[in-house]
């Protein structure tokens, strides 16, 4: 489960990780609020308007503004809220912005220089360890700087059982070529970050940039956190953050279904019951001609009622040009299942895409037997190759 920035931040920031202070706002209005709040905080005048999407790259597409007054910051987010923001992390439709994080300007003039890190924890899962990884190229896109200068980026592997130690916290620091209280201070930083990726069982913590301010403080100025959505059951508070206005909404359906799908852009819709199978059946279609317009994983319990939410989620895609069901029956009967695909078509009555239904497994004869003599416009096949043809036949 992704978070939105502000919300990264709030709980980064009860961790003791220091974050630049914001205030979310909905409305141009309560922006106006929120910077004079900051300014009686801070002291500063000039501030940041985010808008809070989940995607990154939000400032290539025009929604991280500067705004040196209270008017421009009235101007900016009106301009903000209720744009529909295209960056290279969404759709060429892009995502519309519903609020705003006011930020407080923290590349203020000082001894020193402002200077920008990029830091990452997240889960090298070639060896099951935890991994830091950050840079000194904060502020760019982590690809190009991995691509163009890899010597640039460092990593910090952590043994779950012991933890981070001191010294790799150090190490980190000293990669990154700071001294002084600015040293002691990303020391801090570091096991801050990595205690609250552990504590709230996230499965990234991305902050581009970490900054290291004039006067030598590290605070995060940008956080992309996303949960590990099979632990959220232990962390009820964060799992009342999510936004389901950031979600595709036929996954979001399908999710209170009960059925696993994930929204694709091919041509074919899927309906089988395992993962394993799901992939499969994906390449089927490949070798078929096809593309796949969905992953959906029905489960084990594939009876009319739930075949009938599947069909009307994978008919929500207009893209959807016929529908393979691909099922194998262990614990739930092919019979059970063909009986299940002919009462949901005649319970709904306006599918008017082709049907290839193969099911295999715990009796597949009498299944295929049904979907036969069903009169349904239903093709069965029992194999692969069989099945594989008849999404070829239908889409040629």
């Amino acid at each position: 489960m992704n978070l939105h920035e502000y919300q990264g931040k709030e709980l980064l920031s009860s961790f003791g990780v220091r974050i630049q202070r914001g205030i979310v706002a909905q409305s141009a209005s309560e922006a106006v609020e929120a910077a004079k709040k900051l300014t009686e905080e801070t002291g500063t005048g000039w501030h940041v308007i985010k808008a809070q999407i989940h995607a990154g790259g939000r400032g290539k597409g025009g929604g991280v503004k500067l705004a040196k007054n209270l008017q421009e910051v009235e101007e900016l987010a009106g301009q903000i809220i209720g744009m529909n923001l295209v960056t290279p992390q969404t759709s060429k439709e892009g995502k519309k912005v519903h609020q705003v994080l006011i930020a407080e300007d923290v590349y203020y003039p000082g001894d020193n220089e402002p200077e920008e890190y990029y830091m990452s924890v997240l889960l090298n899962r070639s060896n099951g360890r935890n991994m830091i990884m950050y840079s000194t190229e904060g502020g760019m896109d982590i690809e190009q700087v991995a691509e163009e200068t890899p010597h640039l980026i460092f990593t910090e592997e952590i043994d779950p059982a012991l933890g981070l130690l001191p010294f790799q916290a150090r190490r980190v620091a000293f990669n990154l070529g700071l001294s002084g209280a600015a040293f002691k201070e990303m020391t801090k930083f570091v096991s801050a970050l990595y205690t609250a990726y552990v504590k709230s069982d996230a499965s990234l913590f991305e902050i581009n940039p970490v900054l290291k301010t004039s006067d030598d403080k590290i605070m995060a100025v940008d956080s992309k956190v996303t949960l590990d959505g099979n632990a959220l059951f232990r962390h009820k508070d964060l799992a009342e953050l999510r936004d389901k206005r950031e979600e595709n909404p036929i996954e979001v359906e399908a999710g209170e279904l009960g059925l696993n799908y994930v929204d694709l852009d091919g041509n074919v819709g899927c309906m089988v019951n395992g993962a394993g199978l799901a992939m499969a059946t994906m390449d089927l279609i490949k070798q078929a001609g096809g593309d796949p317009a969905n992953f959906l994983d029905v489960g084990g319990t594939a009876d009319a009622a739930r075949v009938e939410a599947a069909f009307k989620i994978i008919l929500k895609d207009p893209n959807v040009k016929a529908i393979l069901i691909n099922i194998f029956g262990g614990i739930v009967r092919c019979d059970r299942v063909a009986q299940g695909v002919i009462d949901a078509y005649k319970n709904m009555g306006n599918i008017n895409v082709p049907i290839i239904v193969r099911l295999q497994g715990t009796n597949a004869d009498i299944a295929k037997e049904l979907i036969d003599n069903s009169g349904l416009d239903v093709l069965s096949a029992t194999e692969f190759q069989e099945a594989a043809d008849k999404v070829q036949a239908v889409l040629s």
